[in-house]
């Protein structure tokens, strides 16, 4: 490698690699690295799987290729030779902003695994040149900024495809990139991103705001733009029908490339809807199916068994409705077979619920691809449950041969092995490599649970991991944390059914005691990570009480001594590369049957952390792995929540009127000593919120998660005991491999090599 290595940095820079920056070297090492991809055959199945998505939360690359193309602990060694870091110049790599939450990151980890089980999958999304936004926190509140991150060395790569994209008024050219999707020891896919050469980031004015209606200069500009109005909504249509309208014609490319006959579609191909975004692409392939001259009636047959879809919520507001007059506006085109496959709907099944266009005229885009796709997945076996029992019964009584399971997973080599080394190095010297292949191995560290040795030496890797953490938040945020701390650590997207807001409570509860003479025995540090959607208010309400709470605690000498809040500002994936190995509590709050999976828990737990959680999403798979020794659970059961809102009878002030302890912590939010730091309009709206609405039912479980978290800060006292429930959370969470998902996907849906 030293001789590919130099050779690249010769051409580059005339240098060796002695001489060179960290960010010379990080350069030559993405060319070697983009060399290397090359040696690679692509992945070749009976069929494909094209996996469209609106995000790929991709994270950096460097590493994770170094490490699938198996010369990471090569490259490592050959660097330190030479007086080189690895760790310094991965710093340097920009993070791709190409996507936000947990829907992105699974897309992420699916392209891994797919790959590396040597599966036939391309990912199809856009190439968003400014992300969701830059978070930065002034005066306390979030502040959204643009998050420009494509450098002129970087790991796209340029295809010269491009389609023609038909809207009503105007048709622009597509510009398709590439970046390589390499499987760890084997395998090699695309992730195909669309742009345009015409998106002017100068557009952009303060913050992120920008013309909303110059389509051509701002469409793969920002992912998910406000669309709290009717251009912002307009704009989301054009974006999605433009990642779908590329995506049908990509695949129609490839196949006829390929010799197949279109009406065979359905035999070579196989889409995955990852969410609503790209519901478009039924209507769309059906209108492409049509101008090759296939009838209308086989080409939506031809669809319906090419189309599945993945259902990620049961919020029935993330269920997209767009109103066809703004369909009309933006892809007219595709009216007329919306409405046919409306009809056709209709003809099955005459409920309300299972109709595409509702009486308001607007189209379901949920239920268009549960009608005309023939398979419909949840992401975790409580959520599926729910779709079937409740939130889709309809659909389900409809079509039940189409619902199916399948939990989600991570790519536990990124989550361990790259971002948690010494522990990855350690399990290896306890039962080998072969859980890097197969992820159920790591059962084998069970035989260790009573070894005194083992238990001591994870409890310092956890030691030092907390280290790391707090010496990175020391450099980049000038905050000072106690690594002798409990970590109890939080990171997610920002939305109220999360309940961030709850934890809040907890810590003001808390704060309270302390003012009152109660002393924690161990000193806590409570992390918080997470973005919140431009326009949603109330999240960002949130975000400015925790802030506002972090000074407050920051600035009493007495209260400091055992309690922290740190809000790390612009999390993304490689932060929760740092905090998700130094986590000891892991905060899986959720609303009971409002989380369809969660994946940060899976990471969390694989790392050795403990689950703090409702019965909700992956959480009650976890608990049936892990058994009730080794995990926390309280709160309402997914049954009595879905009952509450059912029966409409949650009233919150039955839960703080004749509570003094819950009403002090509530008031504190308006209280002089936050208002004196705080926006008084943000913390009022809050305040408001969760004493008169609350509408994820914060107070219904605060009594019982004020229980759980302080049992659970009690007995990380006993460390012997705590290392044995972190030693059994990373034994049993093999079973969240990302390959084992795929794995269930390809032979109950795709089946592509079948």
């Amino acid at each position: 490698m030293l001789t590919k290595l130099n050779n690249i940095l010769q051409i580059q820079f005339q240098k060796d690699i002695d001489n060179c920056t960290n960010e010379e070297l990080y350069i030559a090492l993405l060319m070697l690295v983009k060399a290397l991809s090359k040696n690679r055959p692509l992945t070749q199945t009976k069929r494909k799987l094209y996996y469209i998505s609106a995000e790929f939360l991709i994270g950096k690359l460097l590493s994770n290729n170094l490490i699938n193309l198996g010369i990471y602990d090569e490259i490592n060694s050959l660097l330190q030779e030479h007086g080189k870091d690895l760790s310094i110049i991965e710093e340097i790599e920009p993070e791709p902003s190409l996507g936000n939450g947990g829907l992105g990151r699974l897309a992420a980890c699916f392209l891994d695994s797919i790959a590396t089980l040597n599966l036939s999958g391309d990912g199809i999304g856009l190439n968003y040149h400014l992300g969701l936004f830059k978070q930065k926190f002034i005066n306390h509140l979030q502040k959204e900024e643009a998050n420009p991150w494509l450098q002129k060395d970087n790991w796209l790569n340029d295809t010269n495809i491009g389609f023609d994209i038909q809207f009503k008024d105007f048709t622009v050219h597509s510009h398709l990139y590439d970046i390589d999707v390499i499987g760890y020891g084997q395998g090699l896919n695309k992730l195909h991103l669309f742009d345009l050469d015409t998106i002017d980031e100068n557009i952009v004015k303060e913050g992120i705001s920008f013309d909303l209606t110059d389509i051509k200069k701002n469409l793969t500009l920002f992912l998910y733009p406000d669309d709290s109005t009717k251009e912002g909504q307009l704009l989301r249509i054009y974006q999605q029908y433009f990642m779908i309208s590329n995506a049908a014609q990509l695949i129609l490319m490839e196949e006829k490339a390929k010799g197949h006959d279109l009406k065979d579609l359905h035999q070579h191909v196989c889409i995955q809807i990852n969410d609503t975004h790209p519901s478009m692409i039924i209507p769309e392939l059906i209108y492409r199916l049509l101008k090759e001259g296939i009838h209308l009636k086989e080409a939506v047959h031809i669809v319906t068994n090419t189309c599945a879809y993945t259902n990620h919520t049961i919020l029935a507001e993330a269920l997209e409705k767009w109103p066809m007059d703004y369909l009309r506006q933006v892809v007219p085109h595709l009216i007329p077979i919306i409405e046919i496959l409306d009809t056709v709907a209709f003809t099955r099944s005459e409920e309300e619920d299972v109709q595409i266009i509702d009486k308001e005229n607007r189209v379901h885009m949920a239920n268009m691809d549960i009608h005309f796709g023939y398979s419909i997945n949840g992401v975790a076996s409580l959520h599926t449950d729910i779709l079937k029992n409740s939130e889709l019964n309809a659909f389900y009584k409809l079509y039940p041969q189409k619902f199916n399971n399948k939990t989600n997973g991570i790519t536990f080599r990124r989550w361990l092995l790259h971002c948690n080394h010494e522990l990855s190095q350690y399990i290896q010297s306890l039962i080998g490599n072969k859980f890097l292949q197969d992820a159920t191995k790591l059962k084998e560290l069970l035989q260790y649970i009573n070894d005194e040795n083992v238990l001591s030496t994870l409890l310092k890797i956890k030691a030092h991991n907390k280290q790391k953490l707090a010496d990175y938040i020391q450099k980049t945020m000038q905050i000072s944390i106690n690594p002798n701390s409990i970590f109890d650590i939080q990171i997610k997207r920002l939305h109220e059914y999360k309940r961030q807001q709850m934890n809040l409570l907890y810590i003001i509860n808390l704060l309270l005691k302390i003012r009152q003479g109660y002393r924690p025995k161990t000193p806590i540090t409570f992390i918080f990570g997470a973005k919140a959607a431009p326009a949603y208010v109330i999240a960002k309400d949130i975000i400015h009480a925790i802030l506002c709470l972090q000074d407050i605690i920051a600035k009493d000498s007495i209260v400091n001594k055992y309690i922290q809040v740190v809000m790390i500002e612009n999390y993304n994936v490689s932060q929760a590369e740092k905090l998700i190995p130094a986590c000891d509590i892991s905060e899986q709050i959720s609303l009971a049957s409002k989380e369809a999976s969660g994946t940060g828990n899976m990471k969390m737990m694989l790392n050795g952390a403990i689950t703090l959680g409702t019965e909700d999403g992956a959480n009650v798979e976890i608990h049936q792995l892990v058994g009730d020794d080794n995990i926390y659970i309280f709160g309402e059961s997914s049954d009595n929540v879905i009952n509450h809102y059912t029966k409409q009878d949650y009233n919150v002030k039955d839960y703080y009127e004749n509570d003094t302890e819950i009403e002090n912590t509530l008031k504190f939010l308006i209280s002089k000593e936050m208002l004196s730091i705080g926006n008084a309009e943000n913390l009022q709206r809050l305040y408001n919120e969760l004493s008169n609405k609350d509408w994820f039912m914060t107070l219904l479980d605060l009594k019982s998660y004020i229980q759980a978290k302080d049992k659970a800060f009690h007995d990380y006292l006993n460390r012997q005991n705590w290392a044995k429930m972190s030693l059994t959370n990373i034994a049993n969470a093999g079973y969240f491999s990302s390959d084992r998902t795929i794995a269930e996907y390809n032979n109950d849906i795709w089946k592509l090599d079948k």
